[in-house]
């Protein structure tokens, strides 16, 4: 018998001044029975990194030829694709094409590894951002992760701190590729 997905609602308030953008989500999302719960967390910070009232996310896991999240125009091109993990080079240089800017969210032990081993050909493609999700944000992020969640997320000055009712997290992101 197949395991049904796991539904979560999370409200989001985005104040990102250094953008001017201020909105307040309300998304959910549906947790693949492979998908753990950091990497559910993750997509909500993606979100929340990357607001814009276009912002969707991708079908999931089951669907490879998607994003996780990704903004379109009003035209259906893509402005933006955005993964998590550690994304062959190969899928990466495809989303290019397709995409305007490409943004990959490298978290976990093997974020490290992974860009130590791809850095070289990576950097061949153009129009690619690669951040890295500290380990003590992943952790914070599983902490505060329920099924009904509000969220505020404030960024100012490269720095974003999300607050939930139990606590805040001060997000580390380190930039591996502008």
């Amino acid at each position: 018998m197949a395991l049904n997905a796991t539904i979560y609602k999370v409200e989001l308030q985005v104040s990102d001044i250094d953008h001017h953008y201020y909105a307040t989500h309300a998304l959910t999302l549906a947790r693949h029975p492979s998908e753990t719960e950091e990497r559910l967390m993750l997509r909500v910070l993606a979100f929340a990194l990357n607001a814009h009232e276009a912002l969707s996310f991708g079908k999931g896991l089951s669907d490879t030829d998607e994003p996780d999240l990704w903004r379109k125009d009003l035209t259906g091109t893509i402005e933006q694709w955005i993964e998590l993990g550690q994304p062959d080079e190969q899928r990466l240089r495809q989303a290019s094409g397709r995409a305007q800017g490409v943004r990959v969210y490298g978290y976990g032990r093997a974020a490290a590894i992974w860009w130590d081993k791809n850095a070289t050909a990576l950097k061949r493609i153009r129009n690619l951002q690669v951040f890295e999700v500290g380990a003590a944000t992943c952790a914070a992020l599983c902490e505060i992760a329920a099924r009904k969640l509000e969220l505020q997320c404030l960024v100012q000055d490269g720095t974003m701190q999300l607050m939930g009712v139990q606590r805040s997290i001060d997000v580390e992101l380190l930039q591996r590729m502008p």
